[in-house]
């Protein structure tokens, strides 16, 4: 005891007088506590150990104290030594080498397999890897399978080898893949063009310089990667349809979502449809479709999904969790879209309201036992629990804002009625987004509002007057524009906007001429005016966009659709159109006046 006490007292005044000296006490323990936490995990053994013995637990361990030559992939001594095990346990055996040659992980998969350790996909850049390389071996004479090439794809690693091991536990023939910088960026997504495997090498004759080799492979990335991929400027997408039809609509579906993209100043890099029977319940589409979306982001240096399905909240926590990705859906797209273009202050708290309503499902849930109890003995729980907090707020706002909405529409009724006093009639335009129904507005009413090439340029409704042929004068109103599935959100969030077309005496629907699935988009609109109840107002469909056609395509919709063929841009036939409208107003008032071969209306 005297003895311990001399030396402790010793020890503290002559080697521990200052801070941080090698002889540090709070130093030596320092260092003690890091050699045990690195000795403790760098021992383990990942994947199938079960069954194995304690001697070749302590043969797989032993593994760790190996290192390979920095510029070599693989030495025979190394190799020998994991077709040994290999051949012993009957199992395969592969380690995750750095480029010092120093071995971080050490795994042990089936006869067939091996699993590698989930390093929760961290995403690197798109010139570099992840600075591992994998070597395992294999115990059936074959290269590289697709699980392996698989594996190098997603875990961004630097190499994938694989070692022949013969069943006396020697190992011969090594195969070698590595990711390909000369990859595809556009037409259709070709898996095998995402790796290069090298030929197959004796494990007495690999003349690999891994360290050069490996240097030079990500330099040629470099080169290759263009500089605002590097930079990661902008939201850079990939679009992903999965349709269960037999029929394919899926080709218009995913245009309209990339012009939907675009709205939102996100690059396209690449779009993926997939026919399924029936829908995956947690990923949407097929489990290898999934893997191969995030060999393709990686490629393309992607950092967003967008699924032109409505994802359920589950849907997208495990999307999230398996992509390392930001996911969103049809509906989350439409609402960012909204979000950008709403200015005035209705338009805002409509958009803010579709999207509180959006969110509330998607707040994750939790099952706290005792979060509702209160007072008694045994009944004092935990309180309100944050979701539930999040939750009341959330409802909170959606009161608030829906009573403005309420208000907003209590002074538009008012502004109607007024307006009827008046006697002025009040013709909607109505259509597909992108239609061109804010260019009309203001050829026809010499006005200035915003028009712009992309979906849903213009939220806020938008009433301008017109006088038109013999003095009438009417009320020109431009309401949002449809789209096919509108999101329930939106639909009743902007309830107070569309309220507008009901006053209305007549419609005009407003058609793309030139878009190729203009009697799809007609469709919608007709489908969403039925659902609004708005149908049996007349409604005068004008085919839009005539400047784009032929003479051969214009006399066929004429004959198809609708006599009235205007472009709005350049104004032509707008007299014509305009001599409509007052031809069929005024028969509203007085219909002796009105001959229904004139133009083309329907209720």
């Amino acid at each position: 005891m005297h003895w311990t006490l001399f030396f402790v007292i010793i020890g503290g005044a002559g080697y521990g007088g200052r801070k941080g000296s090698p002889a540090d006490p709070a130093r030596i323990g320092r260092l003690g506590f890091r050699c045990r936490r690195r000795r403790c995990s760098i021992q383990k053994i990942h994947g199938n150990t079960s069954g194995l013995k304690v001697s070749q637990l302590k043969k797989l361990e032993k593994i760790y104290r190996r290192r390979i030559p920095p510029s070599a992939l693989v030495t025979p001594e190394f190799a020998g030594y994991l077709a040994e095990i290999s051949a012993e346990i009957r199992r395969q055996v592969g380690v995750l080498v750095n480029r010092k040659g120093d071995v971080e992980y050490v795994i042990v998969g089936d006869r067939s397999r091996i699993e590698l350790p989930d390093f929760k996909r961290v995403r690197t850049a798109f010139h570099r890897f992840r600075g591992l390389r994998c070597i395992h071996t294999h115990l059936t004479p074959q290269g590289l399978n697709r699980d392996d090439l698989t594996d190098l794809s997603l875990l961004r690693l630097d190499c994938m080898t694989a070692v022949e091991t013969s069943d006396e536990g020697r190992p011969e023939f090594v195969h070698t893949a590595h990711l390909a910088p000369d990859f595809q960026t556009t037409g259709e997504f070709d898996l095998n063009g995402v790796w290069q495997i090298l030929p197959k090498r004796h494990i007495s004759n690999l003349e690999l310089d891994f360290a050069t080799f490996i240097r030079d492979l990500e330099s040629e990335f470099m080169r290759k990667t263009p500089v605002h991929w590097r930079q990661g400027e902008g939201e850079r997408a990939i679009l992903i349809g999965v349709t269960t039809e037999a029929v394919d609509p899926e080709q218009e579906r995913m245009d309209e979502l990339q012009e939907l993209a675009r709205a939102t100043d996100v690059t396209v890099l690449d779009r993926f449809v997939q026919r399924r029977q029936k829908l995956d319940p947690h990923f949407v589409m097929g489990k290898g479709k999934l893997q191969e979306v995030i060999i393709r982001s990686m490629q393309l240096g992607a950092s967003l999904l967008i699924f032109n399905q409505n994802l359920t909240p589950n849907q997208m926590r495990t999307i999230c969790r398996e992509t390392d990705l930001k996911v969103i859906d049809r509906t989350q797209l439409i609402l960012d879209i909204f979000a950008r273009r709403a200015q005035s202050l209705e338009g805002k708290i409509q958009v803010e309201l579709a999207q509180l309503n959006y969110m509330m499902p998607r707040l994750v849930e939790f099952d706290d036992a005792l979060s509702r109890l209160t007072g008694g003995i045994g009944g004092r729980g935990p309180g309100e629990t944050d979701l539930e907090i999040n939750r009341r707020r959330l409802q909170d706002r959606v009161s608030l804002l829906t009573r403005k909405l309420d208000a907003i529409r209590r002074s538009r009724r008012q502004r109607r009625r007024r307006r009827d006093r008046r006697e002025v009639p009040v013709v909607s335009i109505v259509g597909y987004t992108n239609a061109g129904k804010s260019t009309l507005l203001n050829a026809m009413t010499n006005s200035s509002v915003r028009v712009e090439d992309k979906y849903f340029a213009t939220l806020d409704p938008v009433s301008r007057r017109l006088r038109l042929p013999r003095n009438q004068d009417i009320i020109l109103s431009d309401t949002v524009g449809f789209i096919r599935d509108l999101p329930d959100e939106l639909r009743e969030a902007f309830k107070a906007t569309l309220e507008e077309i009901e006053d209305a005496s007549l419609i005009i629907h407003l058609v793309d001429a030139s878009s190729l699935y203009k009697k799809q988009h007609m469709d919608s609109v007709n489908r969403l005016l039925a659902e609004l109840g708005l149908h049996e107002i007349p409604c005068l469909v004008v085919l839009n966009k005539a400047d784009l056609l032929d003479d051969e395509e214009r006399e066929y919709l004429r004959c198809r659709y609708s006599p009235l063929l205007v472009s709005a841009l350049t104004g032509d036939n707008l007299e014509q159109l305009a001599a409509a409208i007052r031809e069929i107003v005024a028969s509203l008032v007085n219909p002796h006046e009105y001959t229904s071969d004139s133009y083309q209306i329907s209720h």
